[in-house]
């Protein structure tokens, strides 16, 4: 194993176990009405269970928040630790831009490398799109944020 590849292990096992923005109560998955500006998206992989709710706040076109309760693999929860650290702060455009960013490189196979400059830590998760059965436990995330987004409008 290379020194990357090992690198990247490491942080898909530190942001399994830091779930960034993995702060949403039982109670609040619900989400009964949820106010402008507020979209929310619960997305399933019933091939290996992995199970995400994922919440976005937004206001004046920027991403205020990000908060998710969930539980899977470490692949899916650091890829949804890791959306949240990256999207938080930015323009609405400037996430979709990253969705589909990591989108392409998900589903390239492995012919794309990810570039750092724009994923981030998210470039760890690059790996995967070699195993075309984990690309859906690292878009899960990605993809309800996606459709929670679209709900803000």
């Amino acid at each position: 194993m290379s020194s990357l590849d090992s690198l990247y292990q490491q942080i898909i096992l530190e942001q399994s176990k830091a779930r960034t923005g993995a702060d949403l109560a039982d109670d609040q998955l619900q989400g009964l009405h949820l106010p402008d500006g507020v979209g929310q998206c619960h997305q399933l992989n019933p091939v290996c269970g992995d199970e995400i709710t994922l919440r976005v706040e937004t206001a004046d076109g920027t991403v205020q928040g990000i908060h998710w309760a969930g539980d899977g693999c470490a692949i899916s929860m650091a890829s949804a630790s890791i959306f949240a650290e990256l999207a938080e702060g930015l323009g609405v455009a400037e996430v979709h831009g990253l969705i589909d960013n990591f989108r392409e490189v998900m589903r390239s196979r492995g012919k794309l490398e990810a570039d750092e400059e724009i994923l981030g830590d998210a470039a760890a998760l690059s790996g995967v799109s070699k195993f075309p059965a984990r690309v859906k436990c690292a878009m899960l995330a990605w993809v309800a944020a996606e459709d929670a987004l679209a709900q803000t409008r």
